[in-house]
């Protein structure tokens, strides 16, 4: 039921038109997508990690150092650290320096640290008030 316009040509593209357009209504209906998995979280395992809190080396105005409020000598740092990191799974430490300190003795515990295969953080007063 179209209008004739311009003869037999304009009926035929009307008819194509609607055509068309009853295609692309009922394609949308019929797509399905692809199946998506999803990760799953791990399961609990029996024996589960205990709590690790932070490790924190204070080199102190003096040159004394702390481990975690712990005073330490500078021939014990090494084997204090083996000590603490044993049976840790993070094998991260951080050194908070009282100003003024050289930079040497931070250096001198960051050698320690390193030797160990640590990984090191500086925490300046900034990351501190951001806790």
């Amino acid at each position: 039921m179209g209008m004739q316009v311009g003869g037999n040509r304009g009926l035929t593209l009307i008819d194509i038109l609607l055509v068309m357009l009853v295609i692309f209504m009922i394609m949308p209906h019929h797509q399905t997508g692809l199946d998506a998995y999803l990760p799953q979280p791990p399961e609990r395992s029996i024996e589960t990690p205990r709590d690790e809190g932070v490790i924190v080396v204070q080199v102190r105005e003096d040159g004394s150092l702390k481990i975690n409020d712990e005073s330490v000598s500078w021939d014990r740092l090494s084997p204090r650290l083996e000590e603490v990191f044993k049976e840790r799974a993070h094998r991260i430490a951080f050194i908070r320096g009282e100003a003024p300190v050289e930079f040497r003795t931070v250096a001198r515990v960051v050698d320690v640290m390193r030797q160990l295969d640590l990984s090191v953080g500086l925490l300046t007063p900034k990351l501190e008030q951001s806790r």
